[in-house]
């Protein structure tokens, strides 16, 4: 009995040989970049000088004082986190409603073709990476695109508005385009959760005489709501991040007090200003609230959803 054991895990370990090598390009991609640079993480609590390696010296520790000099000090630290969150929040919000109603309609929608059709539509925007749908925005936003050129057809402004130099209209903008950009991927998960639903359910609603939007009420929006529970809750993580790689490709200088997000800003005074221990210390801030919210989430996912990952 031992030895056929044996043999069995023999063979087992000799079948999953080819997986665990096909794993190797990913987990050093992994450590390369994810697990070593860890270890840059010291520059929070430093002085740090990139020239002192050099010369054999070693930068000067000073604690807690960055993190009090970035998030107490800095003229523009309060204007950017809050920024960020409402930037964020937005996001979460729009994108766990406007998914769902986009599902809900999608899917009374009877005529197959166009049902088709209007989900790879809005499904393909997902796949443009934001270098290319950023140029897209600010041509459509210019003064000279669009949306100004509709405004002023129709006369409804005098003049051309410079939206994307406008503090009043560029972080709706961001908010706006961003959920355009990808509702649509994010109703996959709603749509595949409407098609597992149980259709005795709706044949008993057609027997007690509900019309199509009741059974859409009383139906298909109870059936989804535990998907709609946790993707909420798993949300949770992303409070932090507004979409560094949007914001990096729509925003300029005039627009920072409004547009300016903590990513964008560790990139500006780390970067550009060449200031590593303040950059690091805002990352690594930004890091570690960001690890409790998503244990956060998946707690409450787990309370609410019956989710669980371990």
């Amino acid at each position: 009995m031992v030895s056929q054991r044996g043999a069995v895990k023999a063979r087992r370990r000799v079948n999953s040989l080819p997986y665990h090598i096909m794993m190797i390009p990913a987990v050093a991609l992994l450590a390369v970049f994810k697990v070593i640079p860890i270890a840059g993480i010291v520059m929070a609590f430093e002085r740090y000088n990139p020239v002192a390696p050099f010369f054999g010296l070693a930068s000067k520790f000073v604690g807690l004082q960055n993190f009090r000099t970035i998030f107490l000090m800095h003229p523009d630290s309060r204007q950017v986190i809050i920024n960020t969150l409402i930037i964020a929040v937005s996001k979460i919000a729009l994108h766990l409603a406007i998914p769902v109603m986009f599902a809900l309609l999608l899917c009374e929608c009877r005529v197959q073709w166009l049902k088709r059709g209007v989900q790879t539509i809005v499904y393909l925007p997902h796949f443009l990476s934001w270098v290319i749908a950023g140029v897209m925005f600010r041509q459509i936003f210019s003064t000279t695109g669009f949306i100004n050129a509709a405004l002023v057809g129709l006369r409804l402004v005098p003049e051309p508005v410079m939206f994307m130099a406008s503090n009043t209209y560029f972080r709706p903008i961001v908010i706006l385009t961003d959920v355009i950009k990808g509702f649509g991927y994010s109703a996959v998960v709603y749509i595949a959760a409407i098609t597992s639903i149980d259709i005795t359910l709706y044949e008993a609603a057609d027997i007690d005489g509900a019309d199509r939007w009741q059974k859409m009420r009383y139906v298909t929006f109870p059936g989804i709501l535990p998907t709609i529970v946790l993707m909420m809750t798993l949300s949770l993580g992303n409070v932090l991040n507004a979409g560094s790689d949007q914001i990096l490709n729509m925003y300029n200088p005039v627009v920072y007090r409004t547009g300016d997000i903590l990513d964008t800003f560790v990139y500006r005074i780390g970067l550009q200003q060449l200031q590593f221990h303040l950059a690091t210390a805002v990352g690594l801030a930004k890091s570690v609230i960001s690890m409790a919210l998503i244990l956060a989430s998946y707690k409450l996912a787990d309370r609410f959803a019956g989710y669980r990952i371990f």
